[in-house]
């Protein structure tokens, strides 16, 4: 049976430095390789049908950033993109080595209609950003995760 919304997973990592810092991923492949601001996301993947999204989003996140993803994790409120799918996301507290990135790698035909297949990254680079900056740099859909988490650490969460 075929959900009528496709639901994605993700994790949002944070460490607390002098301010509140963020850890965004940078989609890779040509569509995105000249986009910066209003590019990054949370580390997310599509969900299968009747799957733990939190195991979903843990395995995402490791698949695309090559980290291990512990701790507590913090439930926020599902975002919904343009095309109707819903994202849910867990924040987690780690100040990770980003010097073991790696990320998953995907194919698809380019340049278009060239006939040929290449493989990108699925993310081509991640990093810790203080939260205004978090907030020009991530999809705006997801900016309400960004808000809502440092809500909540406001509030001692």
């Amino acid at each position: 049976m075929r959900r009528r919304v496709e639901i994605s997973a993700g994790l949002l990592a944070f460490r607390r430095r002098q301010e509140l810092e963020l850890l965004l991923a940078h989609p890779g492949g040509p569509f995105w390789a000249k986009k910066d601001d209003a590019a990054w996301t949370i580390p997310k993947g599509l969900a299968e049908a009747g799957a733990d999204l939190l195991v979903t989003a843990q395995r995402e996140f490791t698949e695309e950033t090559n980290l291990a993803a512990g701790g507590a994790f913090i439930p926020l409120m599902p975002v919904k993109q343009k095309s109707g799918k819903l994202v849910h996301a867990w924040a987690f507290e780690a100040d990770l080595d980003l010097g073991a990135f790696a990320s998953n790698v995907f194919e698809m035909e380019w340049p278009p209609r060239s006939g040929r297949r290449q493989g990108f990254p699925e993310i081509d680079r991640i990093a810790y950003f203080t939260v205004p900056i978090a907030m020009t740099k991530i999809i705006a859909y997801q900016q309400p995760l960004l808000l809502e988490l440092q809500s909540r650490i406001a509030e001692g969460g």
